[in-house]
């Protein structure tokens, strides 16, 4: 009889490991990129506020993480966004237009209506300059904003 190839007289395929072990490692490097790439986006000097009922992050969605820190020597607080620090929240605006429009035709064709603004804001920034940045948010036209916050210490 003649077979395809291959040597193995039973007809049946053989396992191959290697091209196994390729698909896993290409998908290893690639969540590792996406992950640290959020990670980075996090500012690890900000304290969040706690919320005992603090849920989950949804990590499903396209998002744009704003940092509020509050420098106590001068009481002032900075507005940072992809690396680059703000003093004014109203300069945020245009960058966060931006990134709204770069993450709405990253996910979908058009709108995204998952996009969202997350606003990770030290414990000490008084709620006047979390509204600025909400504010600035609404501004660039994101409409769905969320809070980051720890169920714990």
């Amino acid at each position: 009889m003649a077979g395809g190839g291959g040597g193995s007289e039973s007809g049946e395929p053989e396992f191959q490991v290697a091209p196994m072990i390729d698909v896993l490692l290409t998908i290893l490097v690639f969540f590792m990129t996406i992950t640290s790439a959020q990670v980075l986006k996090v500012d690890k000097t900000i304290q969040l506020p706690i919320a005992k009922d603090a849920q989950k992050k949804d990590n499903t969605r396209a998002e744009a993480i704003l940092n509020v820190r509050w420098k106590l020597p001068d009481k002032k607080a900075l507005f940072v966004f992809d690396d680059r620090t703000y003093k004014i929240a109203g300069d945020l605006i245009e960058p966060l237009k931006t990134a709204r429009i770069t993450g709405e035709k990253k996910v979908t064709a058009g709108a995204n209506p998952t996009f969202r603004a997350v606003i990770r804001g030290d414990r000490e920034v008084p709620a006047i300059y979390v509204s600025q940045a909400m504010n600035a948010c609404g501004e660039a036209g994101i409409t769905d904003i969320s809070f980051s916050a720890v169920n714990k210490e």
